[in-house]
């Protein structure tokens, strides 16, 4: 039995995870929770046991000087709780709209045991009232650095997909982490859905700031909260600027560069950015005031995880324009 000490009652949770690894191209995923982490001054809870889940011939632990002290960090998951809206806990709250508590999850992909380590993991969802499961992923996809990360949103459950306007998993392959804990959540009953951000193959390595703000971004729209966005932005123009240097020093990036740009233009709809444009705007709407997006109403119950617009008689967020999915070289994607 797993005894939680030390954690108050939490307001409608919502677990969010990311991991290291294969599901975490560019460590965009990674990167989006420790954000959340540092913005709302995650209080550590729990971490799994390492020796259980890893190999350190692969994850290494590592070593560093403390007041003059060694100290050994062993690699492994963390779970840390922060409240977003009016609470007291996790930062600075404005006050202002819902009152509700992420559970977040920050590891690395195991080298062994995954059944085992879903199991804790969901042993941990159990205890705490956990209402739904997020986790956030990126892959290496055909897309243009110079274009808005394409994020999709993916669930195994039917309902859910037509509830929150999400793509239902249709992917067959080699799968990670994120796609086993899915499907383990599919057969405990817990909701789960997966978002996934694309990021250029040809600029792949760490950090990638453009691709986390776009899956914070994402994630402010499915569960309508709004999330401190610190330096990040400046972060993804600095990135971009950067990337825009080095296309320009090659002739051959350069062109790519703009072959990808026209198939993505191509692909988009007119209708498409008009669907952006409102989702931003109600994006910038929320930041200023909670209470109000779009124009309509909003309403919340305990069996409402997530808020509805009574003006439209939605299930927030809109539902984005269909658009062709990346091209992934990996093929975590679609978990």
């Amino acid at each position: 039995m797993i005894e939680l000490e030390g954690v108050p009652e939490l307001i409608d949770p919502v677990m969010v995870a990311a991991f290291e690894g294969w599901n975490d191209a560019g460590d965009a995923a990674s990167a989006a929770v420790a954000h959340l982490d540092r913005e709302w001054k995650g209080e550590v809870f729990a971490s799994l046991d390492a020796e259980d889940y890893y190999d350190f011939q692969v994850n290494r632990p590592t070593v560093s000087l403390d007041g003059g002290v060694r100290k050994i960090t062993w690699p492994t998951t963390r779970l840390s709780v922060v409240r977003v809206g009016g609470g007291d806990r996790g930062g600075d709250g404005d006050g202002k709209g819902r009152t509700r508590d992420l559970v977040l999850v920050r590891g690395i992909e195991p080298s062994m045991r995954w059944r085992s380590y879903c199991n804790e993991i969901l042993g941990y969802a159990h205890e705490l009232g956990v209402e739904m499961l997020v986790v956030l992923g990126s892959l290496l996809g055909d897309t243009p650095h110079t274009r808005p990360v394409p994020v999709s949103g993916i669930t195994s459950d039917a309902d859910l997909a037509r509830r929150l306007d999400l793509e239902e998993s249709r992917y067959e392959g080699p799968t990670g982490i994120v796609g086993v804990l899915q499907e383990a959540c599919t057969h405990a009953g817990l909701p789960a859905v997966s978002l996934w951000a694309a990021v250029p193959h040809y600029v792949s390595q760490p950090p990638n700031p453009k691709a986390s703000l776009a899956l914070l971004n994402r994630l402010e729209d499915l569960l309508d909260i709004s999330i401190p966005l610190g330096e990040l932005s400046e972060d993804a123009r600095a990135w971009q600027l950067g990337v825009d240097q080095l296309a320009a020093e090659d002739s051959e990036v350069a062109e790519y560069v703009q072959s990808l740009e026209e198939a993505r233009d191509t692909a988009d709809l007119p209708e498409a950015s008009g669907e952006a444009i409102a989702r931003e705007f109600e994006r910038y709407l929320r930041r200023r005031d909670p209470h109000t997006a779009e124009g309509g109403r909003t309403t919340e119950g305990r069996d409402g995880s997530f808020l509805r617009d009574t003006s439209s008689g939605r299930t927030r967020p809109p539902r984005p324009a269909p658009q062709d999915p990346p091209h992934e070289e990996s093929p975590e994607g679609d978990e």
